[in-house]
């Protein structure tokens, strides 16, 4: 008898509740073959079809007394895929945590225009680059005017929104100060509540990320294909780079809601994660996949536009969706970031936290498989020893 884990439960419903996996399962093979895909996002959707199957090979956990066995498959540690990354997403936290300097932090989030959508999904590695660096170089400038200190940035680039459409943005954890230049003390920001005016940061970045647009295009680094093909003309690109110019570019900062931990944890959802949790997805049939977006709304898209909806935020290989700058770079977290923590320390001992590390909250309980060397938890006598399993031609396709 072979005994493996349960899928999770709709609590209330009695319903089994479908996941994202099973969903790539169900309908992947049938969508591979209609579609003709990028090489590097066909091998994306057969990496997440096939993680943690029989395709994959793995182990088996067998009691040698009732010879009662637990299977145990391998995973595909594709960073887009969905079933093996949240491990990941909790180391990622605690090591920000280590990192965290004692002082207010601030959430902000910056937003390229609807206009740029086309350029962006034709040319991913250069547009997500500028974002970041735009965004990270004006909070830098605007430190460094202001506070005349060099602040802490652990940036991180979203491209979905909650309908998974296609909505790039950077999210950036800020310390509410930084360390003085000469390196002798903490300055902190004015106010625990404000960080810089929003309109300059807006047009910081605006001005930082067309500078380097124009530069890409000049360049000859800038691809025009599909919705963007019409862009290759120069007066077409002209008139987008004119109403760039004149359309603001959204962004927001605020005091990080409870502790800066609880906005970290918040995006460990994310940086291990695109697009959709498999708790948001309430039904799936042949027509149509039903998943919760916003405030209790739902949206229902066909399991072919979910797909395509999905693959859109496949990134370009190499690239980096999280970054760190100021204090968090690489050159400074064995330099200057000790400094600056011992100093902004001393200004608040007495509300010092507790870098404690939970993994981020599931919304659905997750059912322990028994591992080799635990005691058989159906006779409880034997000890489960491991035993492989053999490589399976194909994935499992669900009906």
């Amino acid at each position: 008898m072979v005994a493996t884990a349960c899928p999770a439960v709709v609590p209330g419903a009695g319903q089994v509740r479908p996941g994202v996996a099973d969903i790539f399962r169900r309908f992947g093979p049938a969508y591979l073959d209609r579609e003709l895909l990028p090489p590097q996002v066909s091998k994306v959707l057969r990496n997440i079809i096939r993680c943690r199957t029989a395709a994959l090979g793995g182990h088996a956990s067998v009691c040698e007394v009732c010879h009662e066995k637990w299977l145990h498959y391998n995973s595909c540690f594709d960073r887009h895929c969905p079933t093996c990354q949240g491990p990941l997403a909790a180391v990622w936290t605690s090591q920000c945590l280590e990192r965290l300097i004692e002082t207010p932090h601030f959430h902000t989030v910056t937003t390229c225009p609807d206009e740029l959508h086309p350029l962006a999904l034709a040319n991913q590695a250069i547009v997500y680059d500028l974002l970041l660096r735009a965004t990270s170089e004006s909070l830098l400038q605007l430190a460094a005017s202001r506070w005349k200190a060099l602040p802490a940035i652990t940036a991180v680039l979203h491209t979905w929104n909650r309908q998974m459409g296609y909505h790039p943005h950077v999210h950036c954890v800020i310390t509410g100060g930084g360390l003085s230049f000469d390196g002798d003390r903490w300055v902190p920001c004015k106010k625990s509540d404000y960080l810089f005016p929003v309109k300059v940061l807006s047009k910081l970045v605006r001005g930082k990320f067309m500078d380097g647009l124009r530069r890409a295009y000049e360049d000859g680094r800038l691809r025009f294909v599909g919705t963007s093909a019409h862009l290759a003309d120069p007066s077409e690109f002209q008139r987008l780079v004119d109403q760039l110019y004149t359309t603001s570019w959204y962004s927001y900062t605020k005091p990080t809601f409870g502790k800066v931990e609880d906005i970290l944890r918040y995006l460990s959802l994310y940086t291990h994660r695109v697009a959709i949790s498999s708790s948001r997805i309430l039904s799936v049939d042949a027509d149509a996949i039903v998943f919760l977006t916003k405030d209790g709304e739902t949206c229902r898209l066909h399991p072919d536009e979910f797909l395509r909806r999905f693959l859109l935020h496949v990134l370009p290989k190499g690239f980096r969706k999280i970054r760190y700058y100021g204090l968090s770079a690489p050159s400074n977290v064995n330099t200057r970031l000790p400094v600056a923590q011992r100093l902004a320390e001393a200004m608040n001992r007495r509300h010092r936290r507790a870098h404690s590390v939970q993994p981020p909250a599931s919304a659905s309980p997750r059912p322990t498989r028994p591992q080799p060397g635990d005691r058989c938890p159906a006779c409880g006598v034997g000890i489960l020893v491991k035993r492989p399993l053999p490589l399976a031609r194909a994935p499992p396709v669900l009906p």
